[in-house]
């Protein structure tokens, strides 16, 4: 008589079995949906689940990226390799062009794009009639995105209600539609930061270059180090320093921040990120240096 024994998930299992299963239900109920696929880590693990979820065959749904035109190359240059390495259709959206329509007009040509974000992706929803927008936020992020349902209900106008959203109980997702609305859903949205670096070294998943130390030019500025770039020069009173340093997050230039560290393999991004006390955007978000009511008004007009 044989005994069966019972096999033994790991937490990574759990979270990934979760993800697989709203990457399916966002299939299953959404007619037109797309995958934001910027080149970052957390975007990098959608992709990785999104073969579980559905591979052999192509995925149900095209990656996009809404691009501020300030992007770091090592970035740009790995999304495009991993998208052609994938087979899969990218689309990508630029400020540049909302700037040129005149939707976007910046208050300074050095003014952050970051924000203005939301107005290309809207533009974009529109454009191809998507109704849902799978994206890689995680509540641990930020005190807005903790507020987020997995399933998140954007109306007519992409604007996000934190006091009309669906409920989630027993993790049953409601992702169904009526014309002109759109759901943001976040597969790993119950996922931390170590969880992310855990997944990425048990897939052994492709990173661009800046997620691990590097020299890099910077500045200190207000508790943070700025990169040096053509888009974010030193000022004259500023003291440039060659810094050891690594991404934790990747956006915008003008709002990126590095973080000093000799971190140059997962073994030791792991190792780091367990012990940190600061948080990845806190750390690292030059334009999240503000309110909790400000990120949260940028997530009602549209924001990711």
């Amino acid at each position: 008589m044989s005994t069966l024994t019972r096999q033994t998930l790991s937490h990574l299992d759990w979270l990934e079995a979760e993800a697989i299963h709203i990457l399916r239900e966002v299939a299953g109920q959404c007619s037109n949906p797309v995958l934001l696929f910027s080149g970052g880590k957390d975007s990098v693990c959608l992709l990785r689940l999104a073969e579980k979820a559905f591979r052999p065959g192509r995925f149900p749904f095209p990656l996009m990226h809404i691009d501020t035109g300030h992007n770091y190359q090592e970035v740009i240059a790995f999304r495009d390799k991993r998208a052609a390495e994938l087979g899969e259709r990218l689309i990508v959206r630029s400020l540049e062009d909302s700037m040129a329509r005149g939707s976007i007009v910046l208050k300074h040509p050095l003014e952050s794009r970051n924000k203005h974000q939301s107005v290309t992706l809207l533009e974009a929803i529109e454009e191809f009639g998507f109704d849902a927008c799978i994206g890689g936020a995680r509540r641990d992020e930020e005190k807005a995105r903790a507020k987020e349902r997995i399933m998140s209900f954007r109306d007519e106008f992409g604007q996000w209600d934190p006091k009309n959203q669906r409920p989630e109980l027993w993790n049953l997702f409601n992702a169904r539609t009526h014309k002109g609305e759109n759901i943001r859903a976040f597969p790993i949205s119950n996922w931390t930061e170590l969880d992310v670096w855990q997944y990425i070294q048990r897939e052994q998943l492709e990173l661009p270059s800046i997620y691990f130390a590097h020299t890099r030019p910077v500045v200190r500025k207000n508790g943070l180090l700025q990169p040096v770039t053509e888009l974010t020069p030193a000022s004259p009173e500023d003291k440039v320093e060659e810094v050891l340093v690594r991404f934790r997050t990747v956006g915008d230039i003008s709002c990126t921040a590095p973080v000093e560290s000799d971190a140059d393999t997962l073994d030791k991004i792991l190792a780091e990120t367990a012990t940190t006390t600061i948080t990845e955007r806190g750390a690292t978000r030059m334009d999240d240096q503000t309110s909790e009511a400000s990120m949260e008004q940028r997530k009602k007009e549209g924001y990711f």
